[in-house]
Parts: C-alpha cells; structure tokens; sequence
C-alpha cells in the first residue's frame, strides 16, 4: 500500500476548509490527521458540518494543539491578514524542514511587498516567506510549484480572469490594454462569517456589484496578467454577488491584435488546453452555466465574436469553493507531492 500524507487543515469550520474536508476524505493518498477551528475547538465536523456526518474525522482543535510533528502536509484556510506570522513560525519551527503548505488567502499572493500594503492596509509580517512563495494556478506554474514548500493558492476571480486571458496576451493575438472583467460569484465566496451583507434578505432575489474600482483582487489579476504579457496591464474589474450559493462567471472583454479573430483566440486556447484535465474550451456557439461545473474543479471557457468590429468576448464559469480556492488547492498538493494531478478531483459536476 502507498503510503499516505498526513494533514492538516487550518480553519476547517469555513467554506473553503470543509470543501477540503469534503474532497480529501475521499484522498487516496492522504489521511486527515489535524482539523482546527479555534473558536469551535472540541466539536465535531458532524456537529460544525451536518452533511460531513459519517467520515472518520479527527475532532476540531485550537492550531496551538496540533502535533506538528506528525503532520506533512497542511491547508491554510484561515482569513486573510492571520497566516503570516503563523507559517513562518511553523516553516522556521522545529518541524519546517519537512512540511509543504498551501496557503489559501491573498497573504502570499502578491509579489511586491508595497502592492500588498496599499491593498491591504499593514506591512506584510513575512517578507522573505512572501518573496519565496509560488503563485500556484497549476496550469502555468507547475515546475516551481513541483518544489515549492510554500504554495499562493490563487483567489477565486483571478483564477477565472487568468484563465482564458494568460495564454492570449503570451501568444499576443489580444491586445493588453483595455481589458474588461465582468465577474458574478456566489454568496459563499463571501466566507461563513455572519455579516449583514450576506444575509438572505440581503443577497436574494437582486444582483449587485461590490468593490467598484477597488476589490483586492484585482492587483493579483494585474500582476499575473502582466507577468503573461511581457509589460504592465491595467484591468477594468468589476465584481458581482449574485443569489446562489457556488459559482463564478466571468464575461471578458479584450481588444485582439491586428490580424488575430475569434477563430485564432480559440485556436490557442484549444491548444493551451488541449491536455488539461480540468480546462475546457467549450464548442463554439456554447453558453458556459456555472451550474455545468458545480462542485467540481472545472473550469469552462467560451469564446465569442464581439458585434463591435476588433473586439473578442471571452466568458469563463467555474466553482468558486473548487476549482477557485479548495480543489485548486488539492490540485496544487498533488503536484507538490509528485501525486497523479487529478488525486481527489475527479468527481462529475452536481446537476441540477
């Protein structure tokens, strides 16, 4: 029998942590050793999370009471701000010189240090750990993410926006400037945490855009766009809450290059893609549903001809809980570990 991985998950009493909870049970090479919720230390996933009731689970704890020493591998999914001193105290710790971590909040995701402070308000508390951390969208980064100890999981809009737009501004067929990102997302991107602007009554039966101009995503799509193109992108972002629960669409408008249409953008995308086992380009004249992809670790793409003459319309869904943060995350581990890519993930979307 292959030998497993002993993990831990950081913050298991969120979204994103019982998403990991949900999709490593089912792990054939991991075994879940350590569950912390700080705040629920001494429950069960069954009493936090009903509908995990029946997995052979360790009982939540406090992340001071964790055996560091019998753990290899370990999930972050704490709230953005609070993983910094914590990682570089367990990768300077005792322990450090074997564990690997995924980290899934922005701490680690911006490579400038003064981009990180504007955008988030406070000095980052780990400089030389943020300086070593590998952005870890697979699909572009997976030899340094191959040895990396630590691994920037991306955030759940710029992996939509990164996805249909990376391969185009490398091949050059669409221009990097007047790029427009138009993004919906679900309430459980918001996170578990009671606030009024989640609340039923709040979210139901309406549509709003949030963070105009100013959501903190967007210096991490900007900075991977940028690395993509060669030179400095600027992007128009603008972020959506829609009345559902799971699901990202992402509805792009880019200029092409001269010479470039619609067929040449699908062209390369196809072959980007062609041997990714959770990219799809979907055929043309097909409409991407976030509802084709829920709770898998897809990502669909379209490509549209724009009515306005040298213009493209790109469209991406995806499962913000999966292939946004958790699944991304366990696809990242899998190669950090030499493990088959798709390990844990390969689950068929829900539908309806």
């Amino acid at each position: 029998m292959e030998q497993r991985v002993r993990v831990a998950i950081l913050g298991a009493s969120g979204y994103t942590g019982a998403e990991l909870v949900r999709l490593l049970s089912r792990h054939p090479r991991v075994t879940l050793a350590a569950l912390t919720a700080n705040r629920k230390a001494g429950q069960t996933m069954a009493q936090v999370f009903p509908h995990l009731a029946g997995l052979d689970l360790p009982v939540l704890t406090t992340v001071e009471d964790v055996a560091w020493e019998d753990i290899d591998f370990v999930f972050c999914a704490l709230p953005h701000g609070t993983t910094q001193v914590l990682i570089k105290d367990l990768l300077d710790g005792p322990h450090g010189g074997r564990l690997r971590i995924a980290d899934l909040s922005a701490d680690f995701r911006l490579i400038d240090p003064e981009v990180y402070a504007q955008w988030y308000g406070h000095a980052h508390q780990a400089l030389a750990l943020q300086e070593e951390a590998v952005y870890g969208l697979t699909e572009f980064n997976r030899a340094r993410i191959a040895t990396a100890r630590l691994v920037a999981v991306p955030g759940c809009y710029p992996t939509s926006a990164q996805l249909p737009l990376v391969p185009l501004l490398k091949a050059g067929v669409i221009e990097a400037d007047d790029l427009i990102i138009d993004s919906k997302s679900g309430a459980s991107g918001a996170g578990r945490e009671a606030r009024e602007g989640s609340l039923h009554c709040e979210v139901s039966e309406g549509v709003h855009a949030y963070g105009i101009g100013a959501h903190r995503h967007t210096p991490e799509i900007e900075q991977e766009l940028s690395r993509a193109a060669g030179r400095p992108v600027r992007a128009t972002f603008t972020p959506h809450l829609m009345p559902m629960n799971r699901g990202i669409l992402s509805t792009i408008y880019a200029r092409l290059a001269p010479g470039a249409d619609d067929a040449k953008v699908r062209a390369v995308l196809e072959a980007a893609y062609a041997d990714e086992p959770f990219v799809r380009v979907v055929p043309a004249g097909t409409l991407v549903h976030t509802r084709h992809v829920r709770g898998s670790n897809l990502a669909l793409i379209g490509v549209h001809a724009d009515r306005v003459p040298g213009r493209v319309i790109l469209t991406c869904a995806e499962d913000n809980l999966v292939k946004g943060a958790s699944g991304q995350a366990i696809q990242d581990m899998n190669v950090m570990l030499g493990f088959e890519e798709t390990l844990g993930l390969a689950q068929a979307p829900l539908f309806p």
